[in-house]
């Protein structure tokens, strides 16, 4: 018989998560203060993550996006985010729940956050091999598929893919903007070795 332990790891993953959330939700409802902006990197293939299928071919594994000065129609939810970027000239609707998102910073303050993939090594394989998402944890009622931001999307007509490109910024980004490098806060740093 295993013996059951707290997963502290988790449960700080999922606070910072929490604190993703805030900043967002504030966003949506304020708009950015100041000078501040968003780099917020996702996996593409994560459960929920809905994107047109020109971005999921030209970022089959990680995409990130950036919220600055050009997104429109931001919407959060307990379990995600919905937001119209321009690629090349192209609005496109993403849908990203928060347990797809690998780092969160806003490099006007130097500010990071880093995730750990769920299921590489925080042992939430199942016997069979099979990756258990934050998502599939949720309850049915939570999950990204069910939210009203996701609800809402699913409604909205299609927009047309985006030419190919390699641009993932807004269209309106400064040549040679100055740029600071964020700080990222990696979980071990609340690990005890």
């Amino acid at each position: 018989m295993t013996k059951a332990t707290l997963r502290y790891e988790r449960l700080i993953e999922d606070a910072l998560r929490g604190v993703v959330s805030n900043v967002l939700r504030d966003v949506a409802t304020n708009g950015l203060p100041g000078h501040h902006h968003f780099f917020v990197s996702f996996r593409t293939h994560h459960p929920g993550v809905a994107i047109s299928d020109e971005l999921r071919t030209r970022y089959p594994e990680d995409m990130t996006i950036v919220l600055q000065h050009q997104f429109w129609d931001l919407e959060v939810d307990a379990t995600g985010f919905a937001v119209t970027l321009s690629f090349n000239k192209v609005p496109q609707r993403l849908i990203v729940p928060f347990a797809a998102i690998t780092a969160f910073a806003d490099p006007s303050v130097k500010f990071g956050l880093q995730f750990q993939p769920r299921g590489a090594e925080d042992g939430t394989k199942e016997s069979g091999g099979k990756e258990t998402s934050v998502t599939e944890m949720l309850p049915a009622d939570r999950k990204p598929g069910q939210s009203p931001v996701a609800r809402r999307a699913a409604k909205a007509p299609a927009l047309p893919a985006a030419p190919r490109g390699r641009t993932v910024q807004r269209d309106d980004a400064p040549e040679g903007e100055a740029t600071n490098d964020p700080k990222v806060v990696p979980l071990d740093t609340f690990r005890r070795k």
